[in-house]
């Protein structure tokens, strides 16, 4: 008899961890900060997809004017703003995780495959990588609140 109340009370308490640990597609949105906490990136659903601009920055002036995006690889884009820019694009909820997408890191001015996973409530882990995701860097990026 005892047996069986530990039992029942270890499958009920597993099925709540798996419930609690269970994601949907807009766990993700809201306000975001990076590793370094030197910018926030709102995560929004658009058209089914999910994206990320930057909405904050802890220093968004250079010299007295707008931080842009010197280092982008396509010149025609060097003077827009990274205050504003789009970072996370076309994000797909795949159950666990969101995949497919791309990151642009205007450190460096490259774009990267990349995919994220919800660690906690209040942690993402964000995974840049070029083409097979065994190669890359993960960061994690706490929720704003």
């Amino acid at each position: 008899m005892i047996k069986k109340a530990f039992l029942f009370a270890f499958v009920l308490i597993i099925g709540m961890v798996h419930v609690a640990l269970a994601q949907k597609a807009d766990d993700i949105l809201g306000q975001w900060y990076t590793t370094e906490k030197d910018a926030k990136i709102e995560i929004f659903e658009e058209g089914g997809k999910y994206y990320g601009k930057v909405i904050w920055l802890k220093d968004p002036f250079e010299n007295g004017k707008p931080i842009l995006d010197a280092n982008n690889a396509d010149k025609s884009k060097r003077n827009r703003k990274i205050l504003g820019m789009k970072l996370l694009e076309d994000f797909e909820f795949k159950g666990k995780s969101w995949e497919n997408g791309m990151i642009y890191d205007p450190r460096n001015g490259k774009s990267y495959s990349s995919t994220i996973k919800k660690k906690s409530n209040d942690v993402l882990e964000v995974r840049g990588f070029v083409g097979v995701s065994l190669i890359g860097r993960t960061v994690e990026w706490t929720k704003a609140q």
